[in-house]
């Protein structure tokens, strides 16, 4: 602890759904980018999520280019860091396609089968698969399978019915058929009925969401599908979907807090966190340019050009926009950690 064991995630997840609120799902790629996370998660004492893409594992595992083993690496990483935070933090994985499936859910799947054999306790707490590119039947057919593996092991399956638009982290979806960015309530029904015997998952519902950077109000979300679709799954099963915020960048405060009121309980934030890491690296560079290069001879200035000083700036901007990201989700301060 505080990353949480299978039932304390539980525990968190109904929490938010009882409580009205979601929890802010970061995404990382380095560790400068999880300390930021954390620290924002441990000021605020906020529970939260830490989440790894199939890019970001890549990324973070350096010369080897395996995402599995990076995402491991981060996982590793942020149980040593946050053991004595003042609130849990939760590890998932973002969305891995079917192509990426063998490469990057199975591998953590059999890390994980592996650690529990050994009397170890998860890395992670869930993993996601996107088959939002098959046709629902396929889609879930993967999912059943996945989540058969999943569940005993504790792990949170999350899947996506309907394609987020836009382009993020390889997975292109920018000339998409704008129909297919709407899931229905009939799709929403058929994944409850294919996968609430098998275990816990949450589920990634399309609303129009748009991966990207985009201006408020210039992306069409129609918050009311996620309604409809919780109401048909409570008629006709008396249950109640764990649902996932994707593509929020753009989103109006008053179409995030709308989705809050029909089951949201979890939204991914990258594409904010990404600028404001970036923004004061940016300003850095510019205000010392004469110091973080060596020009005309000279020596340039080592505290400018010494990386602790421009990504310490980086970690405290990424910070702040986590802790807007949870204000956002009314899940500012709220921690079941005891």
């Amino acid at each position: 602890m505080p990353v949480p064991d299978p039932k304390t995630f539980a525990q968190i997840l109904d929490a938010a759904q009882a409580g009205n609120y979601a929890l802010a799902s970061i995404n990382v790629t380095s560790s400068n980018t999880l300390n930021a996370a954390l620290a924002a998660f441990a000021e605020t004492k906020t529970d939260g999520i830490i989440q790894i893409s199939t890019g970001g594992g890549e990324f973070a595992s350096g010369p080897i280019k395996n995402m599995a083993t990076g995402a491991i690496a981060l996982a590793e990483y942020t149980h040593r860091v946050a053991a004595d935070l003042p609130c849990y933090v939760a590890i998932t994985t973002d969305h891995c396609v079917p192509g990426k499936v063998d490469k990057f859910l199975r591998p953590l799947i059999a890390e994980g089968r592996r650690r529990q054999e050994a009397g170890l306790s998860n890395l992670f707490n869930g993993h996601m698969f996107d088959g939002s590119e098959l046709p629902m039947k396929e889609n879930m057919a993967v999912a059943r399978e996945l989540l058969a593996e999943m569940a005993p092991l504790g792990l949170i399956l999350e899947v996506e019915t309907g394609i987020v638009g836009g382009e993020e982290d390889g997975i292109d979806n920018t000339d998409a058929d704008q129909s297919k960015l709407y899931t229905t309530p009939e799709d929403m029904v058929y994944a409850y009925e294919q996968l609430h015997d098998l275990g816990r998952f949450t589920l990634a519902a399309t609303f129009g969401n748009v991966h990207g950077v985009y201006k408020p109000g210039n992306v069409k979300l129609t918050p009311t599908i996620l309604r409809d679709g919780q109401e048909a799954v409570k008629a006709k099963h008396g249950a109640v979907l764990d649902l996932v915020f994707h593509g929020g960048s753009g989103s109006l405060i008053s179409e995030i807090h709308e989705t809050l009121d029909y089951g949201v309980i979890k939204m991914n934030v990258d594409t904010d966190c990404q600028y404001h890491f970036s923004r004061p690296i940016a300003d850095h560079m510019m205000k010392n340019y004469d110091g973080v290069l060596r020009i005309d001879g000279e020596m340039g200035d080592k505290k400018t050009y010494d990386p602790r000083s421009y990504l310490k700036k980086a970690e405290a901007s990424m910070k702040q926009r986590t802790v807007q990201a949870a204000e956002e989700l009314k899940s500012l301060g709220k921690s079941i950690y005891r």
